[in-house]
């Protein structure tokens, strides 16, 4: 009820029950942004009100609508919006396949615009453009102790090249290795066998990655887990982690284990 008596709260429900806004997605996209809007989105296409779409493209897309439009110069605005649209974007929606993008790719997409952003805003600043900038102003701006994203700026530097933009500069070159889409079911659960039968692998890789991949816990919350979180009660071993309990083995798996064996995998101290 204290929910429902906020300011946001009541003006987007009672435009919607009203009819004041038609029960759309844009309708809720003139909201403005924030935490309220984003959860009774979530509940009305969860209970099929609205059809599901890919709310990490759609921010990442406002993000690019944004910060393209804000920039000062129209030549950087023009460049800004061929890398984030057909180069970005495009790339993002093939890679995921029809699926939805995670927040993840997401955030590199928008390092990937800020490092762009930073560059084109340094050579102006220094009267110069893509098509003018030497190695030597590159190099400048690279060592610069203000210069940040100086990685990802490379990949854009590298489409200018490419787009013949930009001409006689040399970034460092960098390879993929992360994932280009987020892991399916197939592979969590191929994965997840191998964590629990592979006895190859260090326990502690073992035990980390299926907290990882069955109960969804952040690397830097596992790291900081000790024996002390550990306790054994009528057989059945638990890890404790604010504010509720995690219980092992999962019941639809099987992996013997008992304090000592996971003492074995955690450390005495963070």
């Amino acid at each position: 009820m204290r929910w429902l008596s906020k300011g946001i709260v009541s003006t987007v429900l009672s435009d919607l029950g009203t009819g004041r806004q038609p029960l759309t997605h844009k309708a809720l996209d003139e909201f403005p942004e924030g935490k309220v809007v984003e959860h009774i989105r979530s509940v009305l296409v969860a209970t099929g009100v609205l059809p599901q779409r890919d709310e990490q493209m759609v921010r990442l897309e406002r993000h690019v609508k944004d910060l393209v439009t804000s920039h000062a110069t129209d030549e950087g605005r023009k460049i800004l919006h061929r890398y984030a649209t057909w180069h970005l974007l495009r790339r993002l929606r093939r890679r995921s396949r029809g699926k939805d993008i995670t927040h993840y790719q997401l955030t590199v997409a928008r390092q990937h615009l800020r490092a762009a952003v930073h560059l084109l805003d340094w050579l102006e600043e220094h009267n110069l453009t893509l098509a003018t900038c030497r190695q030597a102003d590159l190099e400048r701006w690279m060592t610069s102790d203000d210069t940040r994203h100086r990685r990802e700026a490379g990949h854009f530097g590298r489409w200018a090249l490419a787009q013949k933009i930009a001409r006689d500069l040399s970034f460092p070159a960098e390879r993929w290795n992360s994932p280009s889409q987020a892991m399916d079911d197939e592979a969590r659960w191929d994965t997840t066998r191998r964590l629990l039968h592979d006895d190859t692998l260090k326990p502690e890789d073992r035990f980390a990655g299926l907290l990882l991949l069955l109960y969804a816990q952040w690397p830097a919350a596992i790291s900081r887990l000790t024996i002390d979180h550990i306790e054994e009660t009528d057989g059945a071993v638990r890890i404790r982690s604010a504010p509720s309990q995690s219980s092992f083995p999962h019941p639809s798996l099987t992996w013997p284990c008992n304090r000592s064996r996971f003492a074995a995998a955690m450390p005495s101290s963070p």
